[in-house]
């Protein structure tokens, strides 16, 4: 399960939540989206409206009908299951992998990925930060990247 978003608070009296979510997938929230509460609880949430509002979004889940409920989910993590993209980049695909420059040499394994509104950050186990921009290429082991001189040292 990956962590997308977050119960932020109780809005309104019908049982909506403000969520804010950690990824730029808006089907997180669409309709009928199965998400799923803390690692620990485990309970299903099931998306029936979502409504953007700025940066976060406005939902309604089944079987949260009135303030108490949705207080009760309120300041809690979500969570759901990875989606199928053979085009993206998953975070949980590329920690442990090696990233390797442009002049073939082994710069160590990726242990995080850093969100950066500019670019996100592989965060090597050297400390290194590589923004995600100079990623050419990916295979099951290895990231490919072009940096720039210097970006190592």
């Amino acid at each position: 399960m990956l962590l997308v978003g977050r119960v932020d608070k109780a809005h309104g009296l019908r049982g909506e939540v403000v969520v804010s979510l950690i990824t730029n997938r808006a089907e997180r929230v669409a309709p009928g989206a199965r998400l799923y509460l803390d690692r620990a609880d485990g309970r299903e949430l099931v998306v029936l409206t979502s409504i953007p509002l700025k940066h976060r979004w406005i939902v309604a889940f089944d079987g949260v009908f009135d303030r108490t409920a949705s207080e009760q989910i309120a300041h809690r993590d979500l969570y759901a299951e990875p989606l199928d993209d053979p085009d993206a980049l998953w975070v949980h695909e590329l920690v442990g992998k090696r990233v390797v420059d442009q002049d073939n040499v082994d710069r160590g394994p990726i242990v995080a990925v850093e969100a950066n509104p500019a670019s996100d950050l592989l965060v090597l186990e050297s400390g290194a930060l590589v923004p995600m921009r100079f990623v050419t290429a990916t295979d099951d082991a290895v990231v490919s990247v072009d940096v720039p001189d210097g970006l190592f040292e």
